[in-house]
């Protein structure tokens, strides 16, 4: 199963402080252990939201919204694409991670949904469509 473990975003995050030499090696070390056991498919931290636009739906309208956006605590300052067995190892990874901020932080990880989710809904035409974007995908 396919998750996304998102580093939730603190005060510090969204002031663009970067993280100490100590931590950035410790967050290298995690990674490579994630890579060695075959776990992190892909990761990245993300820049403050100040950096950022949001794009608001209505119908056929479109608003863009700068950053900063507010509730620092329900932003995303990083994440992690992991495969793994089930939710709980997962979790078990997730425990092992260096705390990921100075202080307090929290990270979330939610399971993607795959093709199998939708065997209900959708046709062998689509099903058929999302296979071969997801070939091109995997051969970028």
């Amino acid at each position: 199963m396919r998750v996304m473990v998102m580093v939730k975003a603190t005060k510090d995050s969204e002031a663009g402080i970067m993280p100490s030499p100590e931590l950035f090696e410790a967050m290298g070390k995690f990674n490579e252990e994630l890579v060695n056991a075959g776990i992190m498919l892909t990761g990245d931290g993300l820049k403050p939201s100040s950096q950022g636009k949001r794009v608001a739906f209505d119908g056929p309208n479109r608003t863009v919204i700068d950053g900063p956006f507010a509730e620092t605590r329900e932003l995303v300052a990083g994440f992690w694409i992991w495969e793994v067995k089930d939710m709980a190892e997962a979790v078990e990874w997730a425990k092992r991670c260096p705390n990921p901020m100075p202080g307090p932080s929290e990270l979330e990880i939610r399971p993607f949904y795959e093709m199998a989710d939708f065997a209900d809904v959708i046709t062998p035409e689509l099903a058929e469509q999302e296979e071969r974007l997801r070939v091109k995908l995997a051969d970028r």
